[in-house]
């Protein structure tokens, strides 16, 4: 079996704190539940995944058993995609960006928006240089990356560039992931521009797969594991913030 690197939420401690079990019928997030009957698609901004690919079906099952709750406290996430999607899914509207994409912070930045060894930080983990072409100030005491509204129209902007470019959702995600310069090489060496059939370092290779894993578990998570709505006190939220 082929092992794959986790998201950045697994290289992140996570502290302990008391959380509280609730009847799972009341104070459900619209983001927590949907019916345990429902068909899932497996797709990233209306783009079906080749399931009937042998490879591609190993990976993305690999990926959301690397997603379950089993694997990730996904109780967690989804609190935190209650906190900002509201906040996020506008303006990806307002943008055109597909609202895949809103996925994006939750794999990026998992629990945490502090800043990588590499330097990226904030919500969507924008390296310094990124973040000053694309509008954001860095730099003499101010830092717009960790502002979400301000990191998300600047996201927008950038997917959009890496949407021109490649004319593609899911090759613009790998080029957020691993940069363009990088996955435009790779598609000129190896002649092809099918993300589902390049083969990219573990990181990007992934990257989609872990997008969609992200979408699964928010959308469905008693599919994925998922028993008992877990409701966090603001007490214990502060110690995720």
């Amino acid at each position: 079996m082929v092992i794959i690197s986790g998201i950045k939420i697994f290289s992140t401690p996570v502290k302990a704190v008391n959380i509280t079990s609730v009847d799972t019928t009341k104070n459900i997030s619209k983001y927590l539940l949907q019916s345990a009957d429902t068909l899932y698609n497996y797709s990233f901004a209306n783009e079906l995944l080749p399931l009937d690919n042998a490879r591609v079906n190993k990976k993305m099952q690999w990926s959301l058993t690397r997603h379950s709750f089993k694997s990730v406290q996904s109780n967690l996430l989804q609190n935190k995609a209650e906190k900002i999607f509201p906040i996020i899914e506008p303006i990806l509207k307002a943008y055109g960006i597909p609202d895949d994409f809103k996925y994006v912070p939750l794999v990026e930045a998992g629990f945490s928006e502090g800043t990588s060894a590499k330097g990226a930080k904030g919500l969507w983990q924008f390296m310094p240089g990124t973040a000053r072409t694309y509008g954001l100030k860095v730099g003499k005491g101010v830092d717009e990356r960790t502002n979400i509204k301000k990191s998300t129209v600047a996201a927008c902007k950038y997917i959009r560039s890496l949407y021109n470019q490649f004319n593609s959702w899911t090759l613009a995600a790998a080029a957020y992931n691993n940069g363009e310069i990088k996955l435009l090489k790779a598609i000129n060496r190896q002649n092809e521009d099918n993300y589902f059939r390049m083969h990219l370092n573990t990181e990007t290779g992934n990257y989609v797969y872990n997008l969609i894993a992200m979408k699964a578990i928010i959308s469905e998570p008693y599919r994925y594991g998922y028993k008992n709505y877990i409701k966090l006190t603001p007490a214990n939220l502060l110690a995720y913030n």
